[in-house]
């Protein structure tokens, strides 16, 4: 059985308690919930792969509590510490080249010469860090290719009786996963490349960086940054996109004022940061309403901004499914 735990000072030390003996803790971020392993424990991490049923193929993120403990575990370029200056902590993961003698897992990185890493802004996060005093990682805390969790109830909805323990500290305000920012190699030629839409708009981060970012291509047989698969984020019904209005017997997830009799709306007033953190809420929402052979019409979304990344996650949903 999964224990709740409240984010209090006692439900913070048992979650530490039960990370530092192995298991697995779920735990809120300003995006979404992370399922939480020791990053140094092998048999956690591989812990947290089977909770999930993800591929090892695809690495994990890992959370630290500041920018001193993330040059521990990788070397940073001088644009990767600006972008650490100005938005960490935040929703922004830079995957960067890991140092030797970092004391990770291997799963951690599924055997490339780098490291996914974050600092989160969410104080039940950042208390967990410190009480824990290690680095976690931290996919989010969700059955792989499914919709991401923004409410410890998510949580269990998916991984009830598969990890130790949720610490429900209510619902997630970003409600997107991180922008993923890839440096040293990893990235287009070794500049900053943008591996995955999030949070933080990729704009603000080329004005930070006074360049535009690199977006090449990802191989989701070879994915260099959680979130890359073709099909994820999915919900059990089928997804079908640019919808401007319902065909009988679907429900319409609408954006906007012009959605007259929409079930849902991402954001009635078109607004792009109510809609990102209404998404994964509402295509859970949607697909209890319409159920499993159902079908879910989304209406277009204004493709800048966090309109980008909200883009980029109902395009995974939709894809087709292995």
């Amino acid at each position: 059985m999964t224990e709740t735990l409240l984010p209090v000072p006692d439900g913070i030390a048992r979650a530490a308690r039960l990370l530092a003996a192995g298991e697995l803790v779920a735990f809120p971020t300003e995006t979404v919930y992370g399922l939480g392993g020791d990053a140094r424990d092998g048999r956690a991490v591989a812990g947290i792969f089977a909770a999930k049923g993800r591929p090892s193929f695809n690495p994990l993120i890992v959370h630290v509590p500041d920018l001193a403990a993330a040059r521990r575990l990788a070397d940073f370029p001088e644009p990767a510490l600006r972008l650490a200056a100005a938005f960490w902590p935040g929703p922004l993961t830079l995957v960067l080249p890991l140092r030797n003698g970092a004391g990770l897992s291997p799963l951690v990185s599924a055997g490339l010469p780098s490291v996914a890493l974050r600092v989160p802004a969410h104080p039940v996060a950042q208390a967990l860090l410190t009480a824990f005093g290690g680095p976690l990682a931290a996919p989010s805390a969700n059955p792989s290719g499914r919709v991401s969790p923004t409410r410890a109830a998510h949580v269990l909805a998916g991984l009830e009786g598969r990890i130790a323990a949720v610490i429900n500290g209510g619902a997630c305000a970003v409600g997107l996963e991180s922008t993923i920012i890839g440096f040293g190699g990893i990235g287009l030629n070794g500049g900053p490349t943008l591996l995955r839409p999030g949070g933080l708009p990729a704009e603000a981060i080329e004005e930070c960086l006074g360049q535009p970012l690199g977006r090449p291509a990802p191989d989701p047989h070879r994915p260099t940054a959680p979130g890359q698969l073709d099909s994820h984020y999915a919900p059990a019904a089928a997804l079908r996109l640019e919808a401007a209005e319902p065909d009988k017997g679907e429900i319409w997830l609408a954006f906007g004022p012009a959605a007259p009799g929409a079930a849902l709306n991402l954001s009635p007033t078109g607004d792009l940061v109510e809609a990102a953190a209404n998404l994964f809420h509402y295509l859970r929402e949607a697909d209890r309403l319409v159920g499993p052979a159902g079908r879910i019409a989304v209406s277009p979304v204004p493709d800048h901004g966090l309109g980008r990344a909200i883009n980029d996650r109902l395009r995974r949903a939709a894809a087709p499914r292995g």
